[in-house]
């Protein structure tokens, strides 16, 4: 479905392990279940596999493995592999808008490392040239041990919003794996409450995350929390309508 002539576009981002790759093909495949020309790019020069057929790939051009071969490190085959496609950028960009000749969603499947595309000059010009992006921020639920990790993602998303000039939807992924998704909800959607545990953690870390969230009611984006599991497809419908809502005249994401 298009909202008018406009092409929907949803760029998953996140820490290596969060699930992008795998949420980017299950989605997918979701989608055109539903009747959807989807199309698929690969921004990551590191992946050896994909479980999906990219429509454009940066692999063509040029991966990690063979730029190790020229004895740089891991790190830094991933910084230089996106210096040298920078100078193939509008090439890139030219291919991107144009897959909106025949799909109704193009999914962007951004580097396992994260900070490569919040940081290089190829992400952040890559969604300023594209029509209203919408950015799905994935975290692990591994790493939300404490009342301030929840403090943690809600602000990284509106750091990554404000990085990249995009739409940010913080998204709990692999929710498959967890026991009791209401504890996890509460932490992310009242921030009353999260707010309230923190005055209680005396650590320094504790009272920096409790000041910061105290004035987040200020600043949140007119955003909801999504759930999702690529392994049940949990939450893959809020994920379509939130979309939908993004792309049409709606504006509030809530």
């Amino acid at each position: 479905m298009r909202i008018g002539d406009a092409l929907m576009i949803l760029t998953f981002i996140g820490t290596a392990g969060s699930g992008k790759t795998t949420i980017t093909s299950e989605f997918g495949k979701y989608l055109e279940e539903r009747g959807h020309k989807v199309s698929y790019v690969n921004l990551d020069t590191g992946v050896k596999n994909l479980p999906y057929n990219p429509d454009v790939d940066v692999r063509e051009r040029i991966t990690v493995e063979e730029l190790m071969k020229e004895g740089y490190g891991p790190n830094g085959a991933i910084v230089e592999s996106y210096d040298r496609l920078m100078m193939h950028f509008e090439d890139y960009l030219r291919r991107i808008l144009e897959l909106s000749e025949k799909s109704d969603y193009v999914l962007i499947d951004t580097p396992g490392q994260m900070e490569t595309f919040l940081f290089h000059e190829f992400g952040v010009r890559l969604m300023e040239n594209l029509h209203e992006p919408l950015v799905i921020y994935l975290f692990d639920p591994k790493i939300l041990k404490k009342s301030r990790d929840y403090c943690f993602v809600r602000f990284f998303s509106i750091m990554i919003e404000l990085r990249l000039g995009s739409t940010t939807v913080p998204a709990l992924n692999k929710i498959d794996l967890v026991e009791k998704i209401e504890k996890y909800k509460v932490y992310l959607e009242d921030v009353d409450y999260l707010t309230s545990r923190l005055k209680l953690d005396p650590s320094m870390q504790g009272f920096l995350a409790y000041k910061l969230c105290s004035f987040l009611p200020e600043i949140l984006p007119p955003v909801r929390v999504l759930y999702l599991s690529a392994k049940t497809r949990e939450g893959f419908e809020d994920l379509e309508t939130l979309t939908y809502e993004h792309y049409c005249t709606c504006g509030d994401l809530t």
